[in-house]
């Protein structure tokens, strides 16, 4: 069985299913590697526009294989395991275009952590989220830095002591994921937010995904530096000249149909 599906639209949509649907689509090593060399593969496709995060079966993922872990119980192995799962979640930040978490039943621990690092997330209103490792005496602390930078600092915590669920909707009050739909409109919702990305200069949005990853992580005046200079950059683009030339002459931009690579 392919661990890993891969599917492309004409529009340099890429849906990345996660297909181990027996096992809840929890991460092995394995998977892992597969998820993260699809991830390092698609950073340097230019005609890439965005990438779909799905998941089959009843589960989006459980997390970590568990019992893969228990059967290597040594400290140097679980080092590397965290380390590779560390370097997938970072390159989801590394894509140029956004990923897009679609979430359905039960996403936890590191399934949990998939969806925090994702750039935006849709999930289905019976979709039910965790760290739940502290159940299992593994307090869920690399899930925790994905969480703790997408819901407040107490119900960050909360969840990862208490290991409890939440649902759809709290996740969506809690921000942890951007939108909720009913299982059968949920391909739907994530359609119309697809659509309202790839309208849009795909050098634009590299361009400020990465900068949005960058500032977030430092004082304000570095922060604002690296904004003004980023949007000197992409104002010096094809793309946003015509954009502003389009407005000033009110009429619909006519994008360049080159992709051009990132700056900043």
């Amino acid at each position: 069985m392919t661990l890993l599906l891969q599917d492309r639209d004409e529009r340099g949509v890429v849906t990345l299913t996660l297909n181990r649907p027996q096992a809840f689509n929890a991460l092995s090593e394995a998977m892992l590697t597969a998820l993260g060399d699809a991830f390092d593969a698609l950073a340097e496709d230019q005609t890439v526009r965005a990438v779909i995060l799905a998941a089959s079966g009843k589960a989006f993922c459980a997390g970590h294989d568990l019992k893969e872990m228990r059967a290597e119980p040594s400290l140097a192995y679980y080092e590397r395991l965290f380390e590779q799962c560390t370097n997938v979640m970072l390159s989801i930040q590394r894509l140029p275009g956004p990923v897009i978490a679609r979430v359905h039943g039960l996403a936890t621990a590191a399934g949990c952590q998939l969806v925090a690092m994702c750039d935006l997330a849709v999930a289905s209103d019976d979709a039910r989220l965790a760290v739940s490792g502290v159940n299992v005496g593994l307090f869920c602390a690399t899930p925790g830095v994905a969480l703790s930078r997408n819901v407040p600092r107490k119900a960050a915590f909360e969840m990862l002591v208490t290991g409890e669920f939440v649902s759809a909707e709290q996740a969506r009050s809690l921000g942890l994921v951007n939108r909720v739909a009913a299982a059968d409109a949920l391909d739907g919702e994530i359609e119309a937010l697809v659509a309202s990305i790839v309208a849009k200069p795909r050098v634009a949005v590299a361009m400020g995904k990465a900068l949005f990853y960058r500032q977030i992580e430092v004082d304000i005046e570095s922060a604002y530096a690296d904004a003004g200079t980023t949007m000197a950059c992409n104002m010096m683009d094809p793309a946003a000249l015509e954009g502003v030339q389009a407005f000033i002459d009110k009429r619909p931009p006519a994008w360049p149909s080159v992709p051009h690579a990132a700056h900043g």
